[in-house]
């Protein structure tokens, strides 16, 4: 399966270019103030893309939408095919995904828990047998430095990612850290299509399972 990572549009992903693949994964901050008619945009223009036959995305810090709104209203916006993961997951032939949009605290921004017990109990949830994981942030110290230099990465979640082993794991939010990293058991891909400067100059990543 050719798999096509992306994350971070800002509401911008109009001038995101795209490759062909069978799964297209967004991994949040599909807007750029979180309001509805943003969601909206994004949502129409997600589900316009006609060429992968799966689609998958999360929110980010920037999605207030989806932190406020209730289940049933985010549920009532989405077409049949597309797949929003919040600490939840799907198998696709045979593949397990989990994604959820929380990150460590970052200013007054949506999805904010406190490094600790309070955020690890989101990464507690994440399967065992996950393959592909899907989160805003990024691991500890793997593509999560800032241009101050600052790593700013949760060390709970790479603790569990180091117990879990996904195959991939696909995440954004530090837009300069973009690129990727291979260990021995998980590819780790910063997938930020946006600079910091917010401009769309990163390429779209593949992958393969």
């Amino acid at each position: 399966m050719k798999i096509i990572c992306i994350s971070d549009t800002h509401g911008l992903h109009n001038n995101v270019s795209l490759p062909d693949g069978d799964l297209l994964i967004h991994a949040g901050d599909v807007t750029s103030r979180g309001t509805r008619q943003e969601v909206l945009d994004f949502i129409n223009w997600f589900e316009s893309l006609k060429q992968y036959t799966y689609k998958i995305f999360i929110a980010g810090n920037h999605d207030f939408f989806f932190e406020d709104a209730i289940e049933s209203e985010v549920k009532n916006l989405l077409p049949d095919n597309l797949i929003y993961l919040n600490d939840s997951g799907v198998e696709i032939e045979g593949i397990k995904i989990w994604g959820s949009p929380i990150q460590p605290e970052f200013y007054n921004w949506a999805f904010n828990r406190k490094r600790g017990s309070a955020i690890k109990k989101h990464w507690d949830l994440i399967p065992d047998d996950t393959d592909i994981l899907i989160t805003h942030g990024p691991p500890a110290n793997i593509l999560d430095k800032t241009t101050t230099g600052l790593n700013v990465g949760c060390q709970d979640l790479l603790d569990v990612c180091q117990k879990v082993k996904p195959k991939f794991h696909i995440f954004g939010h530090i837009h300069e850290a973009y690129g990727t990293t291979l260990t021995q058991d998980t590819m780790y891909i910063n997938a930020s299509v946006l600079t910091k400067k917010y401009e769309v100059r990163n390429e779209a990543r593949c992958i393969e399972i």
